[in-house]
C-alpha cells in the first residue's frame, strides 16, 4: 500500500478561494483587512518568510506592512512599534518574526501585543483560550495541521492520535486542538522511553521534533494519517521533513511531503486570522 499525498498546497489554495471572495465582500463595506508583519535583524530564513507573507497579503487584497528594523533595535523600540500598531485602526493583526535577536525577551514582545491582534495565537490570553476550548485565534500550524487531517476525511473522534514533540509553536497546541476534536491523544518527546511502540498504535501521527528522517516506517501503523511539520535543511542543499518520507509512505494511509506539505498551510492560516481580527473589529462576523 501507498499512501495518498496530502497536498497542503491545494488545500491552501482552495481555501484562499473562500478568504479572497470574504475580502472583496469586506470591500464593500469599506473594510480591508491588515497585517502589520515586524523583522527584527537579517536572519535568511525569516526574510524568506515575511516576503511569503507579504505576497500573500497582496494577492488577497489585504492591506500588508513589513517594518524592517535593525539587529541592534532595543526591546524598547520594538515595544514601541507593537504599541502603535496596536492603535492603529486599519491593521487587525500584529506578526512579530521569531527568532528575535538574544536581547529582546521574545515573551515581553509577545505579551504586549493586543490579543485582538494576536494573528499568531501565541498572547498568553489565547493560548490559555486554546487550553480551556474558549473562543481564540489559533496558532497557524496547529490550525493547518487539523485542516489537513480533516480534508483526508478522516474522523478524528475517538481515534488514538500521536504528537511527537512538544514545543509550544506546534506539539502542545496540536495536541489540544486534537482533543477538541475528541481524538485520544499521546504525546511523546525526547525523555520518551518506547516512542516507537507508542507511535505505531498512533490512528493519526503528528511529527515536529525537528530531526530529519528520523521517524521511518517501524514507527508507523499501517493506514495511518501522518503529518510531518519537520522542515530541516540537509547538508545537499536539499529540505526534507521529519518523517523518512521513502519508507512512511509504503505504510500509512496518508502522508504529507515536505516541502509542500504543512509549510502552504502556515501562511494561509495566518491570512485567515487576519481576516477573522478585521471582522471581529468591526463586528461582521
Amino acid at each position: 500500500m501507498t499512501a495518498a499525498i496530502i497536498s497542503g498546497k491545494q488545500v491552501s489554495e482552495e481555501i484562499r478561494i473562500g478568504i479572497a471572495q470574504e475580502v472583496a465582500e469586506l470591500a464593500k463595506r469599506g473594510v480591508k483587512p491588515g497585517l502589520a508583519v515586524i523583522l527584527v535583524g537579517e536572519d535568511p530564513g525569516s526574510q524568506v518568510y515575511v516576503r511569503n507573507k507579504e505576497k500573500s497579503c497582496i494577492s488577497l487584497g489585504f492591506h500588508s506592512e513589513v517594518h524592517k528594523l535593525d539587529e541592534s533595535t532595543t526591546q524598547e523600540e520594538l515595544l514601541a512599534l507593537v504599541a502603535q500598531l496596536n492603535g492603529r485602526d486599519d491593521i487587525d493583526g500584529i506578526l512579530v518574526q521569531l527568532p528575535l535577536p538574544k536581547h529582546i525577551e521574545e515573551k515581553a514582545v509577545i505579551d504586549a501585543i493586543s490579543v485582538e491582534k494576536d494573528v499568531d495565537g501565541f498572547h498568553p490570553v489565547n493560548v490559555g483560550n486554546l487550553v480551556i476550548g474558549a473562543d481564540s485565534l489559533l496558532p497557524c500550524t496547529p490550525a493547518g495541521v487539523i485542516e489537513l487531517i480533516k480534508r483526508t476525511g478522516t474522523g478524528m473522534a475517538g481515534k488514538h492520535a500521536v504528537v511527537i514533540g512538544r514545543s509550544n509553536i506546534v506539539g502542545k497546541p496540536v495536541s489540544l486542538l486534537l482533543q477538541r476534536e475528541n481524538a485520544t491523544v499521546t504525546m511523546c518527546h525526547s525523555r520518551t522511553a518506547n516512542m516507537q511502540e507508542i507511535s505505531r498504535q498512533a490512528d493519526i501521527l503528528v511529527v515536529a521534533i525537528g530531526r530529519a528522517n528520523f521517524i521511518d516506517a517501524s514507527y508507523v501503523k499501517p493506514g495511518a494519517v501522518v503529518i510531518d511539520v519537520g522542515m530541516n535543511r540537509l547538508d545537499n542543499g536539499k529540505l526534507a521533513g521529519d518523517v523518512d518520507y521513502d519508507s512512511a509512505k509504503e505504510v500509512a494511509g496518508y502522508i504529507t511531503p515536505v516541502p509542500g506539505g504543512v509549510g502552504p498551510m502556515t501562511i494561509t492560516m495566518l491570512m485567515s486570522n487576519t481576516l477573522i481580527a478585521a471582522k471581529r473589529r468591526h463586528g461582521l462576523e
